[in-house]
């Protein structure tokens, strides 16, 4: 017999009648189901997934559809969980797989959700039919073999330990290892009536917690409104302000006081819709919330879309510095919505291309070309998505960029989640520019070129990559109207403290990425004296003279887009919330 719980799993759906819940009343199906001859042979290869194994993608049509395979994940602890969770997920597993069998999920799910019954646990459902007795000896060998199947706090995270020690205990040794696993979507309009991924989620939960970025909430609050009232989902909207001068404890500490407010539970996912700093700021709070409340990031920014909206890296700024408070807190969900850049004002669609330029020199080549080939394109089009036939050249030149830079960002964060080594070339740029954006009221993604800038020199004078591909860099940062320079560079007290204070955050590395060999590959510069750091500076300025307005991108300051000067940033006060 085929003990492949993916192979178990296909033959449930494709066998099972499922069109049996479109005639019944909510019990009658939960009783039909829980009675099935199938269904014990089904729970048990749910409860066989092993949800950290890269292979499980490796099943024939899971590979094809990751939604399939996100449900699997979180149906590995079905047991522990509501009625309402289990058949939202079923709907999610079927996907585009068992489509007739999805569709029937669905609307049960949709219907179960609404009911008292929704809520009670599935393992209490079948601990009164006809598999009790099975259903008690699974459960008894899971609470000792996989406790996180029965009693899960997160369907998301998994740890376990091993300690060895002395005699007379006097002496323990132990080694702690945590699992997570996450989703990303790319997703076209993720607010219309007819998109689920949303209302999937919340639909379990009968209400929706949502954070979200004043600014946003004026351009599409409206949208949001509508989309949960039309799924009949309760909505709690808490609206903050996210300048950068916000991005403090302060704020944070607020949002706390709102989560506890409404009462939200350590398993309840919050909703975050904003750019870079609310990504950054909500990530944290949910992160101390309980200590781990799960969160679904949606990117109004280029910069949250692919760069902090994915990233588990949450914080805020403190003493003057750039996220100097923080936390290692992945979203559960990120969906990246091209669309929502549309209504960004060029200033902002710009700077967010940094996050996708340092991805291309150090990680990925083609990326690099593509970017080279949207040039000013990119920004007046805001992404394809002004001014742009769907399926045009710019279009799908856009949507490749979009994903490319996500995936391209994903593979080198994940990889080292807690940070907990250097070898990191995410961190192109953003060496020197954490020190000095604050003080220069820069925004982050021109304070990030700069530092691209200064970098991709500083890989030439290595010996690591030629002058034309250091020019083709630069070449590109001016292109897309990013900063090659800054006056805040001739600061050199300022400049220096910037590399004094990266090394100690770096645990005592300087670690600087820059590209090597080639555009698309990376090395780290691990020395870089005083002398020789002003030395580099004042060559580099006079490369940065010969590009247009001597390399000061446009609008290169915050305020230059409406922002506060960030500068401001130590005595700013807390962003003022509102609760609609």
């Amino acid at each position: 017999m085929n003990t492949n719980p993916f192979v178990l799993i296909d033959q449930f759906l494709a066998n099972f009648p499922h069109e049996f819940f479109a005639g019944e009343p909510v019990e009658g199906g939960l009783h039909f189901f829980c009675n099935h001859p199938d269904t014990l042979s089904l729970i048990e290869a749910l409860t066989q997934i092993p949800p950290y194994d890269v292979a499980c993608g490796d099943h024939d049509g899971f590979a094809e559809h990751l939604n399939s395979l996100a449900a699997a994940r979180r149906l590995r602890c079905c047991l522990g969980g509501t009625m309402a969770a289990f058949t939202r997920d079923m709907a999610e597993l079927a996907g585009g797989r068992f489509p007739e069998a999805a569709v029937h999920w669905q609307s049960y799910a949709t219907r179960l959700a609404k009911e008292p019954a929704g809520k009670g646990r599935l393992v209490g459902y079948l601990k009164a039919g006809a598999h009790a007795a099975s259903i008690d000896r699974l459960v008894e060998a899971l609470t000792e073999t996989d406790p996180h199947a029965i009693f899960p706090t997160s369907v998301y995270r998994e740890s376990s330990g091993s300690v060895v020690s002395l005699n007379d205990d006097s002496e323990i040794e132990a080694v702690m290892t945590q699992k997570t696993f996450t989703s990303i979507r790319i997703i076209d309009d993720v607010f219309s009536p007819g998109q689920n991924t949303l209302s999937d989620i919340y639909s379990v939960q009968n209400r929706c917690v949502c954070l979200i970025d004043s600014n946003v909430e004026q351009l599409h609050g409206d949208r949001l409104r509508l989309y949960f009232d039309h799924h009949k989902i309760k909505l709690d909207l808490l609206v903050y302000r996210a300048m950068e001068v916000d991005k403090a404890i302060g704020t944070v500490e607020r949002m706390l006081g709102d989560f506890k407010r409404l009462g939200v539970s350590r398993n309840e996912p919050i909703l975050i819709v904003g750019g870079g700093v609310l990504a950054d700021t909500g990530g944290l709070a949910c992160a101390l919330y309980h200590r781990n409340t799960p969160y679904v990031m949606v990117g109004s920014s280029i910069v949250s879309g692919i760069d902090a909206g994915p990233s588990p890296r949450t914080c805020c700024d403190g003493f003057g510095y750039k996220n100097l408070f923080g936390a290692y807190h992945s979203p559960i969900l990120t969906i990246t919505d091209r669309t929502l850049f549309s209504s960004l004002k060029e200033g902002w669609l710009r700077h967010g291309l940094a996050e996708i330029v340092k991805m291309a020199v150090v990680k990925d080549e083609v990326l690099f070309e593509q970017l080279e080939a949207g040039g000013a394109d990119l920004i007046r089009s805001r992404l394809g998505t002004v001014d742009t036939k769907p399926g045009s050249d710019l279009d799908q030149l856009s949507r490749q960029i979009v994903s490319g830079a996500m995936r391209s960002y994903v593979e080198a964060e994940y990889g080292n989640l807690y940070e907990t080594h250097q070898a990191r070339p995410h961190a192109y740029g953003h060496t020197w520019s954490p020190g000095f954006e604050i003080a220069a009221g820069l925004l982050h993604g021109h304070a990030v070129s700069v530092g691209m800038g200064f970098g991709a020199f500083l890989s030439y004078q290595q010996g690591w990559i030629s002058e034309d591909s250091m020019h083709r860099i630069q070449s590109l940062i001016e292109k897309l109207e990013l900063s090659l320079w800054s006056d805040v560079l001739l600061d050199r007290d300022l400049v220096w403290e910037s590399q004094v204070k990266i090394v100690e955050k770096r645990g005592g590395h300087l670690a600087a990425p820059l590209p090597r060999n080639r555009i698309g590959n990376c090395g780290y510069l691990t020395e870089l004296s005083r002398a020789d750091l002003f030395d580099a500076i004042d060559q580099y300025q006079a490369i940065c003279k010969t590009h247009a307005r001597s390399g000061v991108g446009r609008e290169p300051l915050c305020e230059d887009v409406g922002l506060e000067d960030p500068s401001t940033v130590g005595t700013s006060t807390v962003a003022e919330t509102a609760t609609v």
